[in-house]
């Protein structure tokens, strides 16, 4: 297997769409950035997501979200443009998503990672994470292992971005 981590921004909005056997399928367009020799290079990856059990964040992905994929990254297809110019796509099957913490987001972006079953990212993220059965869990980075405790005050490296009362989280 060929398991990855992406991390990039929607470049539109999800795609939800259903095969004709019922299955869903979501297709996010995410671009990646990188500099290479001092200039910045964008690359494109098309991430599809299989069945429903994303659907609780569908909803707050949009446009510009800052997000991370983690998947399984299938072989590259070449195609030819609207141009007559040869493009490749990049594709990775999502096993799991979540709203990446660095990136520049707005308000309704809340850290949350939701994973699939069966997933394991081994990702921190800084807000509410989601378990495939829907509880919601707390993870604050470093190992925390299974144990769902808050850490300490003294011990959140987040302390100093203020007082949340909770209602800015958007699950």
């Amino acid at each position: 297997m060929n398991h990855m981590t992406l991390m990039g921004h929607l470049g539109a909005d999800p795609e939800v769409r259903s095969t004709p056997s019922g299955q869903k399928v979501t297709t996010l367009r995410v671009a990646a950035n990188q500099r290479r020799g001092g200039k910045e290079e964008t690359t494109w990856w098309k991430v599809t997501i299989w069945g429903d059990h994303l659907d609780k964040m569908l909803s707050f992905f949009k446009k510009g979200s800052s997000i991370i994929a983690y998947g399984e990254m299938s072989k590259p297809e070449i195609y030819t443009d609207k141009s007559g110019q040869p493009q490749v796509s990049l594709n990775l099957t999502a096993s799991s998503l979540g709203f990446n913490p660095f990136g520049r987001s707005d308000k309704s972006e809340g850290g949350g990672q939701y994973q699939g079953a069966g997933a394991s990212t081994g990702a921190q993220t800084s807000g509410g994470a989601f378990a495939a059965g829907g509880a919601q869990q707390q993870s604050y980075g470093g190992n925390t292992g299974s144990s769902g405790a808050a850490p300490q005050a003294g011990n959140n490296p987040f302390s100093s971005f203020g007082d949340s009362d909770g209602d800015q989280i958007p699950f």
